[in-house]
């Protein structure tokens, strides 16, 4: 499978879906989606979440409904 670039927009789509949300880990800048289960990540807004995979160069890529952040490809 190709992992394809989206759209905050359609990730933001995916993500409610399935219940997930922008999540940081915790004292780090590291970027996920979560289900708000995990100790380790703290909930982020989706603005934060945004302003990170911007000023990080990531994008979000998905696959047959999956995502994956990752550096974005030129």
């Amino acid at each position: 499978m190709v992992m394809e670039p989206i759209s905050l927009d359609r990730a933001m789509e995916i993500a409610k879906k399935k219940g997930l949300k922008p999540g940081r880990v915790k004292g780090t800048n590291g970027i996920q989606f979560t289900k708000g289960k995990n100790s380790r990540l703290e909930i982020i807004n989706w603005d934060e979440f945004k302003s990170t995979l911007s000023k990080r160069r990531l994008a979000v890529y998905e696959s047959g409904g999956w995502m994956k952040i990752m550096k974005k490809s030129r």
